[in-house]
């Protein structure tokens, strides 16, 4: 068995002390802190992405592995001072103005970040000028917006529009999601891509940044 594949299996089962446990013991075998988060963590993660897609494992699930996924993290990230773990990208996030439903987007942020992402999560009812301000800030490869009441989508082209009207709108990829949005709103307000869910989120982040 590779030495990461027990990581992995634990990760998924959400064991949280056994997660530790291996992680204590990788590293007093010689193991490279960066190998553990992305031959073990992350790859693990990976595997909890594809069930979820699937239907074989549910939001409660996929998000208790995100946080056992966080501990390992936590454990490993202090030894990763003076070293660069490579990115696969940066992505800020939130939920539109006038909506406080976060699950969907702490679930996508959790997902993304588990898959390599720099995460800038700004929260629930972010204001247009919020989202501007950030994406001129942090210079995301990826905005990614999320609404879940049908009242508060046009403000998903409401940020888009203020983007436009900064000259921002042209340094990043819009991606967004929540129950009501389909693919025809996304393409109606000028998003670059729309997901279903968290796994599909990656995959189309990834897709939009030739990944």
């Amino acid at each position: 068995m590779d030495q990461y594949t027990d990581l992995q299996e634990s990760l998924i089962a959400g064991d949280e002390a056994r997660v530790k446990d291996l992680v204590t013991k990788l590293l007093g075998q010689g193991a490279v802190p960066g190998a553990i988060i992305s031959d073990g963590l992350i790859a693990g993660m990976a595997e909890v992405g594809k069930r979820f897609k699937a239907g074989d494992m549910f939001i409660p699930e996929v998000m208790l592995c995100a946080r056992v996924m966080s501990e390992g993290m936590n454990m490993l990230e202090p030894l990763l001072v003076g070293t660069r773990m490579p990115s696969a990208g940066k992505v800020v996030i939130g939920t539109v103005e006038g909506d406080i439903h976060n699950i969907g987007k702490d679930l996508v942020s959790m997902m993304l970040r588990s898959a390599g992402f720099g995460i800038v999560d700004l929260g629930v009812q972010v204001p247009c000028e919020k989202f501007a301000e950030a994406v001129a800030e942090h210079k995301p490869d990826v905005l990614g917006m999320s609404a879940l009441l049908t009242t508060t989508m046009p403000m998903m082209r409401a940020v888009i529009e203020v983007l436009e009207k900064r000259d921002l709108r042209d340094r990043v990829k819009i991606i967004v999601g929540g129950a009501p949005v389909s693919q025809e709103f996304a393409d109606k307000i000028g998003a670059n891509g729309y997901a279903t869910d968290a796994a599909s989120a990656v995959d189309k982040v990834k897709e939009l940044l030739g990944l």
